[in-house]
């Protein structure tokens, strides 16, 4: 601001070609602080955007302390992040830092809503899902540091939590390199009582693992297809067969694409009805 505004009132200054600088959604932040009678000194910058000025409006409504996120580094969702955590009491120091994203914070104040130890979580290297699955671990009393590390991506870490808030065997899955998609398959069998040592291995992905599981599941005999040749849809053919009490050892054969497996599979259950 010119030096010859300083003695100006903000009413007063409104009048000049200052006001000018703000466009119209600004310029409606600041009269509705005069509405008020707040300070809109604190959030009368160009380098606010009408956002950001909301935020700020709305911490000097609730009489807080908006020294803490009236910052041009802090975006105008991290900035209401913090304003809610003020609201509610909390210790915003923890994450009103510019290394969070508006999610992590949101993480963190979460956490200390439920009087969670966030310190655990609070690192700017977690992002923000696996912020929420350590919070989550931490909120139900379960041994986080089975995952909290950066090792797990969120997904991972989702199938342990699971897996530890059910009482399962997570030993099966966790600490092994099988991806998010797979503990998630095996997690399922082993809450469903199967016997997932048939397809807890490395080698099938999680859509061959899904149609061993659901094999499984139907009591029906996985053993025709569990040839690591064969692809998801051909397991798939073989299983559906199985499950529709035809022969499927005619198909079942890596010389068949699942095309021709699901061909010969409708016209053998097509004359097993005739």
């Amino acid at each position: 601001m010119n030096k010859i505004y300083n003695n100006l009132s903000i009413e007063n200054l409104i009048k000049t070609e200052w006001f000018n600088q703000f466009d119209e959604y600004q310029q409606e932040e600041i009269n509705l602080g005069l509405e008020d009678n707040l300070n809109v000194f604190l959030y009368a910058k160009p380098e606010f955007s009408f956002e950001k000025m909301e935020e700020i409006r709305m911490g000097l409504i609730e009489n807080l302390d908006v020294s803490l996120y009236a910052k041009e580094y802090f975006n105008s969702y991290q900035m209401a992040e913090i304003r809610k955590g003020l609201r509610k009491n909390l210790n915003v120091s923890i994450y009103a830092t510019k290394e969070y994203s508006w999610q992590q914070m949101k993480e963190i104040k979460l956490g200390l809503e439920d009087n969670l130890d966030v310190l655990i979580y609070a690192k700017p290297d977690f992002a923000s899902y696996q912020m929420e699955e350590i919070r989550l671990g931490l909120k139900n009393n379960i041994d986080i540091s089975i995952y909290a590390n950066l090792n797990y991506d969120f997904f991972k870490m989702k199938q342990i939590r699971l897996g530890l808030e059910n009482n399962l065997d997570i030993s099966i899955y966790s600490g092994k390199e099988f991806d998010g998609s797979q503990m998630l398959q095996i997690r399922a069998g082993l809450e469903e009582n199967l016997e997932v040592s048939i397809y807890a291995k490395l080698e099938y992905s999680w859509e061959k693992m899904r149609q061993i599981r659901e094999g499984l599941k139907d009591n029906l005999n996985v053993c025709f297809y569990l040839n690591n040749e064969f692809n998801w849809k051909q397991m798939e053919q073989i299983r559906l067969g199985l499950k529709d009490n035809v022969d499927v050892s005619i198909y079942a054969k890596t010389e068949f694409d699942w095309v021709q497996m699901k061909q010969i599979r409708l016209k053998m259950l097509k004359e097993s009805t005739l």
